[in-house]
């Protein structure tokens, strides 16, 4: 587990670390010829502001939490995947007694961000989900390709719940993993719909 920064200007409080691994091997009545396996690294964490009403500046925070828990759940990610991982993606729920943008700002960041997609060597971005609940609502991963995001095979979502999570006072962050795409997948890709619509792979948008 990665040093905590346990300063009172810039805590990093875990209350909880958790891991989720899903095996799936029959999806709609049929056999998938190699399981699909879903990964989910979940910290709770202490809110960093909350009870502080409007804060301008999250930058602190950010910078404080963003490598430790980035780190933190990265290794989790990587203890069971190796270099296996095939799509990823991130998300966040923050409690009733914080703010939307204090889960976007632990998880829109490279201080957080970057500590999975060098360790997958990942060319794409990484898609995202940040919500805002009480204790055991929905947090939601969804995934794509880490190096094509047009590969429609690796379009899938994670979903998990935490019962005693978020308190009013906690955030949830998460990282997601698939080896392997959804399940018997055959919708084509993106590049398959360009080429029949007559767009160009290069400018899809024709501008």
């Amino acid at each position: 587990m990665p040093e905590i920064n346990n300063t009172v200007t810039n805590p990093v409080e875990i209350r909880r670390k958790i891991l989720n691994i899903q095996d799936t091997y029959i999806e709609g009545w049929k056999k998938v010829e190699v399981p699909t396996k879903l990964i989910t690294a979940m910290a709770i964490i202490k809110n960093p502001w909350f009870g502080r009403g409007h804060v301008e500046n999250l930058r602190p925070e950010i910078q404080a939490v963003g490598p430790v828990i980035g780190e933190l759940l990265t290794g989790m990610i990587m203890d069971v995947a190796g270099d296996k991982v095939e799509g990823y993606g991130k998300a966040s729920v923050v409690g009733m007694g914080g703010e939307l943008e204090h889960a976007q700002a632990l998880t829109h960041t490279l201080w957080f961000g970057n500590k999975y997609r060098e360790a997958v060597n990942a060319q794409s971005y990484l898609v995202f989900a940040n919500t805002r609940g009480a204790a055991g609502c929905s947090l939601m991963i969804p995934l794509m390709h880490k190096d094509d995001g047009g590969l429609r095979s690796h379009y899938q979502t994670i979903h998990v719940s935490v019962q005693d999570a978020p308190a009013e006072d906690e955030v949830i962050i998460a990282l997601g993993a698939s080896i392997g795409g959804h399940p018997n997948h055959r919708i084509g890709n993106r590049y398959q719909d360009l080429k029949e619509m007559g767009h160009d792979v290069d400018n899809p948008a024709g501008v």
